[in-house]
């Protein structure tokens, strides 16, 4: 009787994943036409795409049950603020078309505005960064900004499909207002799933060239994450990407680890007038997937940054770190040193200037 008991609870269990991981969210894995094109990339080896360098999930001496542990029973003071986030609304809607801007929405979601052009990077909206409402909630303050905020949009560009990065609820908030899709192969199935025609969506594997409105290019370039929103991983391509107008050049980071792809895009496209790179979420016991603070100004100096922007912080805990730390480490980091770029820290909706130099940001995160 015990035996059928537990056979039957983990019949149960197995059956419950499976419905529970085909609720639209988690997207659809590529398969047909887009697995065949996948299939002859260089970078998909074995069944999956692979980094430029060998990437661990997690570093030596690290493992997931220690991890675990250090969440749940760890000193962990201060990953959320206390109160609430400082932020300003700019009214996106109301930009002339000769204003050049950025705004930034949080962790890594932006807006940008340049050459009369706009676009949307890695948009979340929805208050949440993961399939299952309401556990990873954004900070109080943060998520002011929602799609009806936005004007029509001429270019999505999504650097991988993790959910604080590709967002379902917002996605489909998105039909409508985008023109254009662009993300790495394989991205595109969940947004075909999704209802997205497929003429509108671009998939590009590392080192590919999109010739944009008004003499704009967009490069895509390499980064050293991983991907997946289900059980598999791997089985969609992550990116950066270089924005190059006619007088500008911007690099979109997207969520990266430290390696020799940094100066090999600064040496191919650089000197970049705006970096724009994650610094936030990290852990050395994941270091090889995500920029830790030092390493971020680093990064900005192979790219041959002149101003840097670091991101991927003050929305969500993904982190062990206090919720202040990426942004305070990364100003000490870059007072104590010289660096060629400036370090820039505008709080949420708080615009840029795109092509000025020496702008200044207040260190917003201590008032909070």
């Amino acid at each position: 009787m015990m035996y059928f008991t537990i056979t039957t609870l983990i019949a149960l269990i197995i059956a419950f994943t499976i419905l529970f991981l085909k609720q639209p969210q988690f997207g659809k894995e590529p398969s047909d036409q887009r697995l065949e094109k996948i299939k002859k990339s260089p970078q998909f080896k074995n069944g999956k795409f692979e980094n430029i360098s060998y990437t661990p999930a997690l570093t030596q001496g690290h493992s997931m049950l220690g991890i675990l542990y250090k969440q749940l029973f760890g000193n962990n003071p201060n990953t959320s603020p206390s109160v609430k986030i400082p932020s300003v609304k700019t009214n996106l809607k109301e930009l002339k078309p000769e204003d050049e801007v950025f705004v930034w929405f949080g962790h890594s979601s932006y807006f940008f505005q340049i050459e009369g052009v706009r676009f949307l990077i890695d948009p979340v909206f929805s208050g949440n960064a993961s399939p299952i409402p309401g556990v990873v909630s954004s900070f109080d303050g943060s998520n002011n900004y929602q799609v009806s905020d936005l004007p029509d949009i001429d270019y999505l560009l999504i650097t991988h499909d993790h959910y604080d990065h590709l967002d379902y609820k917002t996605i489909k908030e998105l039909k409508g207002k985008v023109k254009l899709i662009v993300c790495g192969l394989g991205v595109g199935s969940h947004f075909e799933y999704w209802g997205f025609n497929k003429h509108m969506i671009v998939e590009k594997d590392w080192n590919e060239t999109i010739d944009l409105d008004r003499g704009i290019k967009l490069h895509t370039t390499p980064a050293r994450h991983f991907s997946g929103r289900a059980l598999k991983r791997n089985n969609t391509l992550w990116l950066s990407f270089v924005l190059e107008t006619s007088n500008q050049k911007i690099f979109l980071g997207g969520d990266s680890g430290y390696d020799s792809h940094f100066k090999i895009i600064g040496d191919k496209f650089g000197p970049f007038d705006l970096v724009l790179l994650e610094n936030g979420q990290y852990n050395d016991a994941w270091e090889a997937i995500h920029l830790l603070p030092n390493q971020v100004l680093k990064a900005a100096t192979d790219l041959r940054a002149k101003q840097l922007i670091p991101m991927h912080s003050s929305k969500f805990k993904l982190a062990m770190h206090p919720w202040d730390e990426p942004l305070e480490k990364v100003s000490k980091f870059y007072k104590e040193g010289e660096f060629n770029f400036m370090l820039l820290t505008p709080m949420i909706g708080e615009q840029v200037i795109l092509g000025i130099e020496n702008q200044v940001f207040s260190e917003w995160w201590k008032m909070v």
